[in-house]
């Protein structure tokens, strides 16, 4: 057990709990598969616990000054930074990356909580003109109620802060249910709000198997809303049970980025951007670079490049200062990455660096590249969500953009060109929620982070990411 490490708990109104009589799992560090903590399951009784505290917190909440709200996220938002180094150190522990990319997560989480903070006082209605001089017509923004939230592994604590904050500061009380693989991260987040003087009930954090958890919860005719980031196939899974009761849902899935590096782009300039987007958080991103379409006439050089950079990535424990990318999560990325890189150089694909897993205790992975990768191999159809990288030449923007919109994802996609008129055509003809040209940079609290197609529905963040957890009503009025 690390020091570094807390006790893991539920948090249910108010209160915090151990896993004393309650079922409970082991939590491993990816580096060595030590056990780093025991997490408690929420019982039923636990569920339905969170489930009347949130519930009866709501009105009050909900009456509760917008000013108010804001003060509490602000102070939360404060402690974060505070206690960022323990914070990105639980992270690292339990989900690998190295502990710089945690600290930035862990700082952009207070930033979430900072901007909602602020964005909350500004969830304006509006008055629209009356037919009549004596008619009066309102819009106001009502917050929807008890919420749901499920958020992933891959990063404990940027997800959970987008959900917590969002329904806050609108007035939403919410259930969490942070990953099982990553729950210290999460908890540490839910602390700080307590230790701001979040009223009682407010917030709720459970954990469990996470079928049995969203089942029992999107059951509930209490809960109005749900938001949930993970797989296209669960989050199917999950609309379609609340659909069943009408709830509303915002869902951020799958992803498979395409990348178009046009002839005019400074190769070396972006083989340097491209691979430290690519092997973040050992490319666990589900906005991770991925499907790289890069003109002839640059291909080869940039393939030159891009390989040459990622044999230079040290692979390490993510504690340690050098390491420039940590292990896998957990062994079922080991399992896929082994199938689908071998069906692609079945397919003929070439193998430039990289794919295996490396010996010794952990899950590592050798960043690997592949190019000449058939349309049809599983990794340019499935979501690889690991340290590979796939590139592959085109001829034309006609060729680059039928390739690039070629699946169901459209979550993120990104270009590198400096010609005005391709970035017209990129920015008109690529199907995708968010897209970077000439950056990787599409995550930040005030925009909203979304995708199209079965990457999802609604965005997170901006002014969608609030307006998502409000009813809209009309008031008409006449004299």
């Amino acid at each position: 057990m690390s020091h570094a490490y807390p006790q893991l708990q539920l948090f249910i109104n108010g209160q915090w709990l151990s896993s004393e009589g309650r079922k409970s799992e082991p939590v491993f560090n990816p580096v060595d598969e030590s056990v780093l903590g025991d997490l408690p399951h929420a019982s039923q009784a636990d569920l339905q616990a969170a489930l009347q505290a949130a519930n009866g917190a709501f009105e009050s909440w909900k009456r509760t000054s917008p000013l108010a709200r804001s003060d509490i996220l602000r102070k939360a938002a404060s402690l974060i930074r505070e206690r960022a180094t323990h914070i990105a150190t639980c992270m690292t522990l339990e989900q690998g990356k190295p502990l710089r990319e945690s600290r930035l997560e862990v700082l952009a989480a207070a930033d979430t909580y900072d901007w909602y903070a602020e964005e909350g006082r500004r969830n304006y209605g509006r008055l629209v003109p009356g037919k009549t001089p004596t008619q009066r017509i309102a819009v106001h923004h009502e917050p929807v109620g008890v919420c749901a939230a499920f958020a992933p592994w891959n990063f404990p604590a940027i997800t959970p802060a987008r959900k917590i904050a969002g329904a806050l500061a609108a007035g939403c009380t919410l259930i969490l249910k942070p990953a099982e693989e990553t729950p210290a991260t999460a908890q540490e987040l839910v602390r700080v709000l307590h230790d701001a003087g979040l009223p009682a009930g407010v917030l709720n954090m459970v954990f469990g198997v996470p079928a049995e958890v969203s089942g029992y919860l999107l059951d509930q005719p209490e809960i109005a809303k749900f938001s949930f980031t993970g797989s296209t196939a669960v989050g199917k899974m999950l609309a379609a049970q609340a659909a069943r009761s009408m709830k509303r849902a915002t869902l951020e899935l799958g992803g498979h980025a395409p990348v178009i590096v046009w002839k005019d782009a400074d190769v070396a300039k972006v083989a340097d951007a491209l691979v430290a987007g690519k092997f973040r958080n050992a490319g666990q991103v589900c906005i991770s670079p991925t499907r790289f379409y890069v003109h002839r006439e640059v291909f080869d050089r940039f393939v030159a490049a891009f390989v040459e950079r990622t044999r230079q990535l040290k692979v390490g424990n993510g504690l340690e200062e050098a390491s420039n990318m940590g292990p896998l999560a957990n062994p079922r990325r080991i399992e896929a990455l082994t199938r689908l890189i071998a069906d692609a150089q079945k397919r003929g694909a070439t193998l430039h660096t990289g794919g295996k897993r490396m010996p010794g205790a952990g899950f590592f992975w050798e960043p690997t590249v592949l190019s000449h990768v058939d349309e049809d191999a599983g990794l340019m159809n499935e979501e690889p969500f690991g340290p590979v990288a796939l590139i592959n030449p085109v001829d034309d923007m006609e060729e680059a953009l039928r390739r690039a919109n070629r699946l169901q994802y459209g979550l993120a996609a990104y270009a590198f060109t400096q010609d005005s008129g391709v970035r017209q055509q990129l920015a008109n003809g690529v199907q995708t929620g968010m897209l970077g040209i000439n950056t990787l940079n599409i995550s930040m609290a005030e925009a909203p982070f979304g995708g199209v197609k079965e990457s999802g529905w609604g965005s997170e963040c901006g002014i969608e990411g609030l307006q998502a957890y409000c009813n809209i009503k009309l008031v008409s009025e006449d004299q």
